[in-house]
């Protein structure tokens, strides 16, 4: 009984991080930026939270440097990231500000609002703060939409962890959160890609999970990564 107790609290606490603080770091601080190496014909940039970051798995397992490493010809660079775990629409557009990251990338994808729709925000907040969001990547790639992907919010519930919540309500939530994502990506010109059926279909199989049995494994991003990839490839034509 007292693991049953200690579970949500080991959930928010993998969700919510230390970084869940009303502002990040200033600029020139020690920013979560991973630089992408020399050298690859696209330059990529990957926004996000902890399911960007590869939270519990390797670097070399997260979802944006496996598209990289599928890509082939497309030549899409090692990416450089700005995403940590636990971070709302909100906390993911200030942290881009701090960076003071000014480059222009011929590649971006964003996926963020599991955070949101775990702290109970209105949905009317984050289709709000994910517009800013958007037109932020939009402008990382150049002011063209056509060259910004959008992933939908993996469906939590569905994780080993998330047995002790209420999964059906959860679901619920997340499908509002993506609707209201995909409406914003279709008025605003950017793709779309729906993942969000992977991560149901993974249901409790401890494979496709990280050992928190919240965050996902290197395999089931891949995932992930496969169905982005022709998407991707469509862009950058």
């Amino acid at each position: 009984m007292r693991l049953l107790f200690l579970l949500p609290l080991l959930l928010s606490s993998l969700l919510n991080c230390s970084c869940t603080q009303s502002s990040p770091a200033p600029a020139g601080a020690d920013m979560p930026v991973t630089p992408a190496p020399s050298g690859g014909a696209v330059r990529y940039l990957a926004l996000g939270d902890s399911y960007t970051i590869g939270q519990g798995v390797p670097a070399a397992e997260r979802w944006p440097v496996q598209l990289a490493g599928l890509s082939g010809a497309a030549g899409i660079q090692s990416p450089d990231i700005i995403a940590q775990t636990g971070w709302t629409t909100s906390e993911l557009q200030q942290a881009i500000a701090a960076s003071g990251n000014q480059k222009t990338y011929d590649l971006v994808s964003l996926l963020i609002g599991v955070n949101n729709q775990f702290r109970g925000q209105p949905l009317a907040t984050y289709r709000t703060e994910f517009r800013q969001l958007m037109n932020t990547a939009i402008r990382f790639a150049g002011d063209r939409p056509g060259r910004v992907v959008v992933l939908s919010i993996p469906d939590w519930g569905q994780s080993p962890m998330g047995r002790t919540y209420d999964r059906a309500r959860i679901s619920q939530e997340i499908d509002q959160f993506n609707a209201a994502a995909r409406q914003e990506c279709a008025a605003a010109g950017v793709a779309f890609v729906d993942i969000t059926d992977l991560t149901r279909a993974a249901k409790d199989d401890p494979a496709q999970f990280a050992a928190d049995g919240l965050h996902y494994s290197g395999p089931h991003m891949r995932q992930w990564a496969t169905r982005t990839l022709p998407v991707a490839q469509g862009l950058l034509r």
